[in-house]
């Protein structure tokens, strides 16, 4: 195989069945590709009780000097309905100037586009003066538990330092070079749980309705904005996914009501911080009596869900510079810098090194019949290669 032709390489990647937590192949591919290409290959494999092991990679080519770590995964989200594609999701097929396939855009295409781009690069110029490295994991699409976190702890505690991480995420909403992702909002999750008693809708005397507790509860919640955004995020958001009750007799009032939200928020809050606040809005809530006159406070508990992750930006310098300029070489466009959209794994990586993000275009990620253009995948194998180019001469 080409190790510098993008479209070969991602063939060969959507070929394995990678469904998070399996490997499929998809990291064995990755990893003989690179040693053949003269990188250094390990590949640990992580786990903790309650989780599913995973296998993750760490490639890394170069000697002294800056150190360039690009990082991504190789785990896809499944592909659902079969009947809903056109053509096997692990098959890889071009129709129309396409490829079809299970992560061809989230982002075994920036995989294979990064791989070719360094490929070129050192055909073209010689090994850079500094050291490139690939940070993949099998956890991104599912906890997060055994992947790139404890990856890079893997590597930091056999002496590897980052300089500057490039994530292969696909960032543009329409068109190769739309946007560069130099941050992300903070993510919380909790579960708010409701204690009443349970009894007759003709009988409420003798009963306690939690989901009127529970209605000023999210009330109180949504009341106020968080706050109005900052210069470089948006207004923080909360969203109530789910209020539920387990019950489906209409006229029985219900023992328990619990509400589900999850706040996505901005750099004017710590993970403590937004903690703080939410509990507080609880507690006025469920000491409201709007809903239940003469009754005690409502018994409630707030539950902290998941793994918080903190909002964080990447400050203007070198490595944005770099990626903005081989972007405008590249396509013409000048990128916004952004801080939108979900979490990623850019998450974990800022706590080591300054990062950023860019790929594809995202528009059919995690969708039926995911597929990129191929003269996509080019350019943006063209826009890493200058990429490389420009980071390693601003730190010659």
């Amino acid at each position: 195989m080409d190790p510098t032709d993008p479209v070969a390489i991602l063939a060969g990647l959507i070929r394995c069945p990678s469904v998070t937590p399996r490997e499929g192949g998809a990291l064995a591919f990755l990893g003989a590709l690179l040693s053949r290409e003269g990188f250094e290959v390990a590949r640990p494999v992580f786990e903790e009780a309650g989780s599913e092991p995973v296998e993750n990679l760490f490639a890394r080519s170069g000697g002294e000097g800056p150190h360039l770590v690009f990082a991504g995964h190789t785990d896809v989200v499944p592909p659902g309905d079969l009947g809903d594609w056109s053509r096997d999701p692990f098959a890889a097929e071009i129709v129309d100037g396409e490829m079809i396939g299970r992560g061809a855009v989230d982002m075994k295409g920036g995989i294979a586009a990064f791989v070719a781009a360094h490929g070129r690069y050192v055909r073209k110029n010689g090994a850079q003066k500094g050291r490139v490295s690939f940070l993949i994991t099998g956890d991104e699409e599912g906890p997060a538990v055994n992947g790139t976190v404890k990856l890079l702890d893997w590597a930091k505690t056999r002496g590897e330092r980052f300089d500057a991480c490039l994530v292969g995420e696909p960032t543009n909403p329409d068109a190769l070079g739309d946007m560069i992702k130099i941050g992300r909002r903070g993510s919380l999750s909790a579960e708010v749980r409701i204690t009443g008693r349970q009894g007759h809708v003709a009988y409420p005397h003798l009963a306690d309705n939690p989901v009127r507790a529970a209605v000023a509860i999210a009330d109180a919640l949504l009341a106020s904005p968080l706050d109005e955004g900052t210069e470089t995020f948006q207004p923080s958001n909360l969203e109530i996914t789910a209020i539920e009750t387990g019950n489906a007799s209409v006229n029985v009032i219900p023992a328990r009501c619990s509400i589900f939200f999850n706040v996505r928020f901005n750099d004017t809050w710590s993970v403590e911080t937004l903690k703080a606040e939410l509990a507080a809005r609880v507690e006025r809530g469920a000491a409201a009596d709007r809903l239940r006159p003469g009754r005690a406070p409502a018994s409630c508990e707030l539950l902290w869900r998941e793994r918080p992750s903190a909002a964080f930006s990447t400050r203007p310098g070198a490595l944005t510079e770099a990626l903005v300029a081989a972007v405008e070489e590249t396509t013409g466009r000048r990128p916004q810098l952004s801080t939108s959209g979900g979490t990623s794994d850019a998450r974990f990586i800022k706590d080591h090194c300054p990062v950023i993000e860019f790929g594809l275009v995202g528009r059919t990620m995690h969708m039926s019949n995911e597929r990129v253009a191929l003269s996509e995948l080019q350019g943006l194998t063209d826009i890493y290669e200058a990429f490389i180019a420009r980071w390693f001469a601003a730190h010659a």
